[in-house]
């Protein structure tokens, strides 16, 4: 039994290694079939072994210029999603920074003086957003950023000529050369609104309308081609003389505004009863909004100016609200050690200061730097208002010198002492920017600027006030000044209040 069950086993085994040899004949034969040299063959043995995205990549080669061709496409994609982005920041940028003017301005302003005199300092702020736009569509623009002249533009873009959806690469790449123009007259707009704040409660309102026309021209015009423009004098990136580092407005809108502040206010002379009638604000409410609303459009005023929704803007972004922070601490802690106490007032004058130290550097510093320079400007431009306004004598009603006169001053000088080629390479990467990078002769360029933006400021204002002055008068007769510029300018009152 034993020997039969071997022989049936060894047997069983014989009959198992055929069938299993038989099969890998089979297999071999198959295999050898599959492997014939043709394209079809070899893809379709390679195709169980990829990815369907991989097979119908080998059964259906494209030729190079079709691959080149969808690359192409793929940059166009990429370079409209990032203009669209742009563009949006830029749009949203442009509408905060009209918002600064009307309602922020207005407001600050309007709490500011007396009751009597409300309508007519927020009219004199409205009325600038109407006429100075109607002055960039005509020929702003294109005195501001046509051309490439030293001290002012030409008139290729007059009427708004060639201004349309394509880019201008010398400004800005990457938005329509529509959207940075009325981004650009946002700037344009405030800048002449701030001088109002020297000259509220005794300007007759046609003198104010033909003074800031004639400035506009004259004096706002040049700086901000010789700072902003191709080929300006002062442009720090598009060939200028002397590089002045100035990234939204603290030569071109401060400097300017407030030194032009101070001229107005010497010229015209005291209100009727300063200082020896008290002339406090009539409504802190609508300052205190005013300077809030203030403080959130300068972030389109600031992080705006980097002219792209990138990292320079956040960069921006953060240094303007450190800088006002800082700023608003910084006069409230003098005010406090002077008086005892900190006040609302101070606290949101001392913001501002803030904002407007901050801004030539916010697109070049880091966020500490922004809280020295802040806290600088709050306790320098407290002590110009508390102090150096009473020595001189002079009325500057709302504290435009003292605030962007000073402030714009501070930080201009501050600028080419922290700037730094980390925060932006505006000269080249790896070149030094600022005092911190080891380039102090930037400091020397900074002042250089701002010597030019005081001259231009004085001597242009000086002029067109005595023009002005010529031909319509400046300041409004002693008895409508007693009565209040809402009713002898405008025939209305802020409050209609029935006993």
């Amino acid at each position: 039994m034993k020997c039969a069950g071997c022989r049936c086993s060894v047997s069983l085994m014989v009959v198992l290694g055929t069938i299993l040899l038989a099969t890998v004949s089979l297999g071999a034969g198959s295999l050898a079939a599959e492997q014939t040299p043709t394209a079809n063959a070899t893809t379709s043995l390679l195709s169980r072994k990829v990815s369907p995205t991989a097979t119908v990549l080998l059964e259906t080669p494209e030729p190079a210029q079709k691959v080149s061709e969808k690359l192409a496409q793929l940059d166009q994609r990429i370079a409209a999603a990032q203009s669209s982005a742009d563009n949006a920041w830029m749009l949203v940028s442009a509408a905060l920074v009209l918002m600064m003017t009307g309602p922020g301005l207005a407001l600050f302003y309007g709490g500011l003086v007396r009751q009597k005199n409300t309508l007519a300092i927020m009219m004199q702020s409205f009325a600038l957003m109407a006429l100075i736009t109607v002055m960039w569509a005509l020929v702003g623009y294109s005195l501001c950023f046509g051309g490439n002249g030293p001290v002012i533009g030409g008139f290729e873009h007059a009427f708004l000529r060639g201004v349309g959806a394509e880019p201008n690469p010398d400004y800005a790449g990457t938005i329509p050369q529509m959207t940075f123009m009325v981004y650009q007259l946002m700037f344009a707009v405030i800048t002449p609104a701030l001088i109002t704040g020297a000259t509220a409660e005794r300007m007759k309102f046609s003198g104010t309308v033909l003074f800031m026309a004639l400035w506009f021209l004259v004096v706002y015009a040049p700086l901000a081609h010789m700072v902003w423009g191709k080929g300006g004098l002062l442009n720090a990136s598009l060939g200028g003389k002397f590089p002045t580092l100035d990234f939204a407005g603290g030569t071109v809108v401060h400097i300017s505004s407030g030194v032009s502040a101070l001229v107005c206010a010497l010229y015209m002379g005291k209100r009727v009863g300063y200082p020896k009638q008290p002339m406090p604000p009539h409504n802190l409410v609508l300052s205190f909004i005013g300077a809030c609303l203030l403080w959130v459009g300068w972030f389109g005023f600031n992080a705006g100016s980097a002219l792209a929704a990138g990292s320079l803007a956040s960069s921006a972004f953060v240094a303007t609200h450190f800088g006002a922070a800082a700023a608003a601490f910084g006069w409230s802690a003098a005010e406090w050690i002077k008086n005892g106490r900190a006040s609302a007032l101070g606290a949101i004058s001392g913001a501002v200061a803030g904002l407007v130290a901050i801004t030539p550097a916010a697109g070049f510093v880091g966020p500490m730097p922004a809280l020295v320079i802040g806290a600088v400007a709050g306790v320098v431009c407290f002590g110009m208002v508390t102090k150096v306004k009473a020595a001189f004598g002079y009325d500057d009603a709302l504290d435009a010198f003292g605030v962007h006169g000073a402030g714009g001053t501070i930080g201009a000088l501050l600028t080419g002492v922290f700037a730094q080629q980390i925060v932006n390479p505006i000269f080249g990467a790896g070149k030094a920017v600022g005092g911190l990078d080891g380039h102090w002769g930037q400091v020397g360029n900074q002042l250089v600027g701002v010597l030019i933006a005081w001259a231009f400021a004085l001597a242009g204002t000086i002029v067109l006030l005595k023009i002005v002055d010529l031909l319509t008068g400046i300041r409004v007769p002693e008895e409508h000044e007693l009565e209040g510029l809402d009713i002898t300018q405008h025939g209305e009152e802020a409050y209609n209040l029935e006993t």
